[in-house]
């Protein structure tokens, strides 16, 4: 098994430069924005952007890919966001950055469907869950890393986007040297929403608010922490802490999602985030301490729904629609993180930060409520006919080629 798994390290290395390099450059933006006085509207447009050339380049890269082949695409698109990282330190522009925003995330999508088809190439029925799990801790543990890297550096100078076009650039070398051989071409994506929300109207409405409430909080959460007085470094802890306070309670919210209903523990914990969302909302809580705290409820909370709306989705199609039902909930993600940076900047307009958890908060208790609803009016797979829950990256950089490093795919063929 090790011989197999060792062509993947060079592979990993570059998911895990582009991760970091994308968390330092996605936190950057919105705080030296703010620090320029670009307004609330603008910056929200930042993380819309950004999600709409994601989205753009989930479906329309493959054939890009499949002309020029899998290395010459990958080194292209990874020198095209590196020189962005570059431009965006040099032109300090509200509206030249929001369209160098849309060329980043179709970059950065093409980039991770690359890598990741690779990754598949390379997997095996012995190593898939093995590489599936490789690859979430590198999702968690780059994407802190390159958020908390930004406390070396002073936002108001070009160095640290310098440092985010090093590390872009350095995803090219693991690859450019890796032995793995080219992976099949890319597959294009053709999501049938309308079939999704027949197999579960909750994870169709479920997904799309989970989207809005995470593209709002994404993008704008620096923006908030900016405007309400924390230091740079303590703005990298907080977004750290969402992140990890998440990932922490992946495992304990799916164990308990297997016993029960899904869709009641979906608006549990959705009412709870909501709440969080509310508790800040109106509190505007001064103390670090109680801030942090309800921070990290918010995040342990809101960055589990992502996966149960999978599983959930899951219970009720087929056993080979893994890869066409997850990556439908995929681009309803993304629409959601399209449309929440801009409902988020409008809101935080006229310098009210707190107002962007009222953002968060409607979507999380519409997820519940909506759970709720839909749980009077159908019965629950019985759990000995469910799959059992397997966490799922739920980060803005997930892309359908992801989805099939799952080792529930296999079933798909």
């Amino acid at each position: 098994m090790r011989r197999n798994l060792l062509p993947i390290i060079a592979l990993l290395l570059g998911t895990a430069f582009l991760l970091a390099g994308n968390g330092l450059h996605g936190l950057l933006l919105p705080m030296r924005g703010s620090e320029e006085g670009f307004s609330s509207n603008e910056l929200g447009l930042l993380g819309t952007a950004w999600a709409t050339g994601f989205v753009l380049g989930c479906l329309f890269s493959q054939r890009l890919v499949r002309r020029i082949g899998h290395v010459r695409a990958f080194s292209a698109f990874a020198a095209m966001i590196a020189i962005i990282a570059l431009l965006t330190g040099m032109i300090i522009d509200p509206w030249a950055w929001i369209v160098l925003r849309v060329i980043t995330g179709f970059s950065i999508a093409a980039a991770f469907m690359i890598i990741e088809s690779w990754l598949n190439e390379r997997a095996t029925n012995e190593t898939r869950g093995i590489i599936f799990s490789l690859y979430m801790t590198v999702t968690y543990v780059a994407i802190v890393f390159g958020q908390m890297s930004i406390v070396f550096g002073d936002i108001t100078t070009p160095m640290l986007f310098m440092a985010s076009g090093v590390l872009y650039c350095l995803a090219l070398l693991p690859t450019a040297v890796s032995t793995a051989s080219s992976p099949a071409p890319l597959k294009e994506i053709r999501p049938d929403l309308k079939a999704i929300y027949r197999n579960s109207p909750v994870s169709f409405i479920g997904m799309l608010l989970i989207g809005i409430a995470n593209g709002a909080f994404g993008t704008l959460a620096p923006v908030f922490a900016n405007k309400v007085g924390l230091a740079t470094g303590t703005i990298a802890v907080m977004m750290s802490v969402t992140i990890f306070s998440g990932a922490l309670m992946q495992l304990p919210a799916g164990r308990m999602s297997d016993r029960m209903d899904r869709r009641y523990v979906l608006a549990a914990l959705a009412a709870i985030a909501g709440f969080a969302g509310l508790a800040i909302l109106i509190g505007a809580p001064s103390d670090i301490g109680i801030l942090f705290g309800l921070i990290a409820l918010y995040g342990a909370m809101s960055y589990t729904l992502y996966s149960i709306v999978v599983a959930h989705a899951n219970d009720f199609a087929a056993s080979d629609q893994f890869v066409t039902i997850s990556s439908g909930l995929l681009l309803l993600y993304g629409i959601g993180t399209i449309i929440g940076p801009t409902l988020g900047g409008l809101a935080m307009a006229g310098d009210h930060p707190y107002r962007l958890f009222a953002i968060t908060a409607i979507a999380h208790l519409g997820v519940a409520g909506y759970a709720v609803f839909r749980s009077r009016r159908r019965a629950a797979v019985p759990i000995g006919e469910r799959e059992v829950f397997s966490s799922v990256p739920g980060s803005r950089n997930a892309t359908p080629a992801s989805i099939e490093l799952d080792p529930r795919a296999s079933s798909d063929g």
